[in-house]
C-alpha cells in the first residue's frame, strides 16, 4: 500500500489503544483496564507537517484471549508489523521492565524498519529517568510521553515524520475522500465481519462462531471499479439487559456513532434465524437518523433454495411497518455472491438522498395530491398548504408552509409522504417533513404566489430555517 503505516506494537495494557485514540485526536478504540480488549486491527487515516500516513492499533503481544482467538489476535498483529513504515513500541514506565517487553523486543528485532521505543504513562518530568532501563531493549530512539497530561505529543509526531519513507506518487490517491461510508450494522453472528473481509480481499477482520468477536468500530477502506469506500464494521448488537461489561457498553455506543456518521447503513439479518428484540431496536434507531439503509439477508446459500425470497421480503415487511421503503438484499457474505449488485444499489440510494427537487415541482405535487386527497377539516376550518420547498439533502427535507400545522393528522402526513416517494427520486430513501405556519410577513399568501415553473422560493431566508417538530419515514 502506499500510504505508509505507523503501526503501534506492545504487550498488553502498555496503553496503546490511549496512544492510538492520543494520536488521533478521537475516541475512536475501545481503553479499559481489562487486558485484550483490542483485537481487530485499527486504523486512522493522520496528516502531520504535509505528510499523510495511518496510524495503526493492535492487540496485546502475549495475551490469552478468553475466546480462545489468541491465534487470530496474533496473526493481526503479525499482518501490521508487516506492513509498517514505521512501528511505535510502548512500553509502561510506571511497572518498568517485564519479561514480555523483551518478548515484544525480540519479535522487532528483525524487521527492517524504524522503530521508536515509547515510554508511556510518564505523567511527569520526574517519571523520565526510569524509562531509561528501557534502553536495554536496543529498539529504536525512545520518548517518554503521557497521554493523561499530553506530554509529548508533538515532538512524538515529528519523530514519526522524520522516519518516514519518501512520499510515493499514489500517497494522494490514497488520502482521496471516499466515494462512501457504508455502516454494516446488525446483532451477533450475522456475518458482518465476514462480509467486510470480502470487500477487502484480506482477512481484515477477525471471524469465528464466537458472539461478540468485534469489539470495535473498524473502518476498512476498499476499492470498488476504481473507486475508494469506506467499510465501518461494527460490533454485533445484543439485548441492553445484558450488557454488563464496559467493553459491551463501549460497543454499543461505537456502533451507534459509526450510524451516525455513515452516508448508509446496511442492517445485517441471518437468513436462518428470526428477526429479534436487538433488530427491531437498531432499525428504530437508524430511523431516528433519517440514514439510507438497506435490509440484508446475510447466509442465503445455507437456506440452499428450501425458502422463496418472498417469503422473508414478507416477513420483513410485516415486521418492519414503518420501513416499507427500504430496500432489500439477499447475500452470501462468505463468497462474495451478490454482493456487487448490493454495492451499485448502495451507491443509487445515495446519490437519490444527494438530491434536490425544485420549488416549483414540489408545488405541483402537493397541488395535485391536496386536489385529489384533500385535508380533513379542522375544528371546522380547512387546512392549507400555501408553499413546499426542499430545504436541505441527506436526508431530503422538505418543508411545507400552512395555515395551522396541527390541522395535518399524522395519517395525512404519511399520505403526503408516500405521494413525495412516488413523484420524486427519494421512492427508497427516509424523507423529513415539516410543517410549519406560515407567517403573516411571508408575501405568498397562498400557493398560487408561487408560478407552476418558478423556483423563486427555493433560497428564500424563511425556506432555510429548519422547523420543529418533522414527520419521517
Amino acid at each position: 500500500m502506499a500510504l505508509p503505516q505507523i503501526v503501534i506494537v506492545g504487550r498488553p495494557n502498555v496503553g496503546k489503544s490511549s496512544l492510538f485514540n492520543w494520536l488521533a485526536g478521537k475516541r475512536l478504540a475501545i481503553v479499559d483496564n481489562v487486558p485484550g480488549v483490542t483485537r481487530d486491527r485499527m486504523t486512522y487515516l493522520m496528516c502531520h507537517d504535509g505528510r499523510y500516513f495511518e496510524l495503526v492499533d493492535t492487540g496485546g503481544m502475549g495475551i490469552k484471549d478468553v475466546d480462545n482467538l489468541t491465534q487470530e489476535i496474533e496473526t493481526q498483529i503479525q499482518t501490521a508489523i508487516d506492513s509498517a513504515a514505521v512501528v511505535l513500541f510502548a512500553v509502561d514506565v510506571r511497572e518498568g521492565l517485564v519479561p514480555l517487553d523483551n518478548e515484544v523486543a525480540r519479535r522487532l528485532r528483525y524487521i527492517d524498519v524504524p522503530v521508536i521505543c515509547v515510554a508511556n504513562k510518564a505523567d511527569n518530568v520526574a517519571l523520565d529517568s526510569q524509562g531509561d532501563e528501557f534502553y536495554k531493549l536496543g529498539r529504536g530512539k525512545l520518548i517518554c510521553t503521557s497521554t493523561r497530561e499530553n506530554r509529548n505529543k508533538e515532538e512524538l509526531l515529528d519523530m514519526i515524520v522524520a522516519r518516514l519513507p519518501e512520499a510515493d506518487a499514489n500517497e494522494a490517491a490514497d488520502t482521496a475522500e471516499p466515494e462512501m461510508k457504508v455502516a454494516i450494522v446488525g446483532r451477533r453472528n450475522t456475518g458482518k465481519s465476514t462480509f467486510v473481509n470480502t470487500l477487502a480481499h484480506a482477512e481484515r477482520m477477525i471471524t469465528s462462531e464466537v458472539a461478540g468477536t468485534t469489539r470495535d468500530s473498524v473502518d476498512v477502506r476498499f476499492e470498488l471499479d476504481g473507486k475508494a469506500f469506506i467499510a465501518i464494521d461494527t460490533p454485533g448488537l445484543k439485548r441492553a439487559t445484558g450488557t454488563q461489561t464496559d467493553v459491551d457498553f463501549y460497543g454499543l455506543h461505537r456502533a451507534q456513532r459509526s450510524i451516525r456518521r455513515a452516508d448508509l447503513v446496511l442492517i445485517f439479518f441471518d437468513a436462518t434465524q428470526r428477526i429479534s428484540k436487538v433488530d427491531k431496536q437498531l432499525c428504530d434507531y437508524v430511523a431516528e437518523q433519517y440514514k439510507p439503509c438497506v435490509f440484508v439477508v446475510n447466509k442465503w446459500d445455507e437456506l440452499a433454495g428450501s425458502m422463496p425470497t418472498e417469503k422473508w421480503v414478507q416477513y420483513l415487511r410485516d415486521t418492519f411497518r414503518t420501513m416499507q421503503y427500504v430496500p432489500i438484499a439477499f447475500i452470501t457474505g462468505k463468497t462474495g455472491k451478490n454482493v456487487k449488485a448490493l454495492l451499485n444499489h448502495s451507491q443509487n440510494l445515495y446519490k437519490c438522498a444527494r438530491q434536490r427537487v425544485s420549488t416549483a415541482a414540489l408545488n405541483r405535487i402537493v397541488r395535485g395530491a391536496m386536489t385529489h386527497n384533500p385535508p380533513p377539516l379542522h375544528k371546522q376550518r380547512p387546512a392549507k398548504i400555501y408553499y413546499a420547498t426542499q430545504i436541505s439533502e441527506m436526508p431530503p427535507t422538505i418543508v411545507l408552509f400552512c395555515n395551522n400545522p396541527h390541522a395535518f393528522a399524522e395519517p395525512y402526513r404519511r399520505f403526503l409522504l408516500g405521494v413525495f416517494r412516488d413523484n420524486l427520486p427519494y421512492g427508497e430513501v427516509p424523507i423529513k417533513l415539516y410543517l410549519r405556519k406560515r407567517e403573516q410577513s411571508d408575501p405568498r399568501t397562498d400557493e398560487s404566489k408561487v408560478a407552476p415553473d418558478s423556483d423563486e422560493a427555493d433560497n428564500s431566508p424563511q425556506s432555510a430555517e429548519q422547523p420543529p417538530a418533522p414527520t419521517g419515514g
